[in-house]
């Protein structure tokens, strides 16, 4: 464990065998911080929160604060950090409320670039990017392995599916369903994510199953029930098509169109 002389590291927090915390880096109670972690300098991180393995937090981030929400009166709420995230320059992640599930938690493997904003309630996938200065509102879902360009806003209580792309600048205020590309502004679907699925090896009669689903949505003009029962006739076993199936009748805010 190496914790530089100037960090202040409260007593009640757990580190860590090879945790590093840099320069005045201020490290609360009720933190716990994984093995093979680094804390670069400048950074606050509150408690309660929980950080696991093998993570990089760069200069001046703030983690675990208290959320932005005018109903929060200090109740025990936390923040969850899976392993081998990257969070890059004066990030900010906020921990949960009691109006949710008191908890906002990201997974593994993830991309946050400078400027970027995780708030209240959020839940993070696995293998997600957020590029400089994107932001969540609170209570947004980020599936695994999405894509949000630089300075992507995201509406709260928004999902956002597995393998969709959202160009730079996008703002994002109804539910994005899996593979779908979005952008321009007004926001507006693009296709779907065919790069993105191909490098994560999905199939290309799993692609060609989902570009047919894109059509069903985007091109005929039908109520979401009626899309839904549509894409279900495409009677395939593709594990995407029935995750697109099974994103859309779960929508909370009815999907971008």
């Amino acid at each position: 464990m190496l914790i530089d002389s100037t960090a202040i590291v409260d007593s009640h927090a757990e580190l860590a065998d090879g945790v590093s915390i840099g320069p005045y880096s201020v490290i609360g109670a009720d933190v716990k911080i994984g093995a093979g972690t680094v804390i670069g300098s400048h950074v606050v991180i509150k408690g309660p929160t929980s950080i696991g393995k093998d993570n990089r937090i760069y200069q001046f981030s703030s983690i675990g604060e208290d959320p932005q929400d005018k109903k929060y009166a200090a109740e025990i709420t936390r923040l969850e950090i899976g392993d081998r995230n990257t969070i890059r320059e004066f990030t900010s992640m906020h921990r949960g409320t009691q109006q949710d599930n008191c908890v906002t938690k990201i997974g593994d493997d993830n991309l946050f670039m400078a400027y970027t904003h995780v708030a209240h309630d959020c839940i993070i996938g696995n293998n997600v990017i957020m590029a400089n200065g994107a932001s969540l509102a609170g209570h947004v879902h980020l599936n695994n392995n999405a894509i949000l360009g630089g300075f992507t806003l995201v509406h709260q209580f928004t999902q956002v599916g597995q393998y969709s792309f959202a160009a730079m600048g996008s703002a994002i205020t109804q539910d994005i369903p899996p593979f779908i590309m979005v952008g321009g502004k007004p926001t507006r679907p693009h296709g779907i994510n065919s790069v993105g699925m191909e490098r994560n090896g999905i199939s290309a009669e799993d692609i060609r199953l989902i570009r047919n689903a894109y059509k069903i949505i985007y091109k005929m003009n039908l109520r979401l029930e009626d899309a839904i029962e549509k894409m279900e006739e495409l009677a395939s076993d593709s594990k995407q098509l029935a995750d697109m199936i099974s994103f859309l009748r779960n929508v909370s805010r009815g999907i971008l169109r």
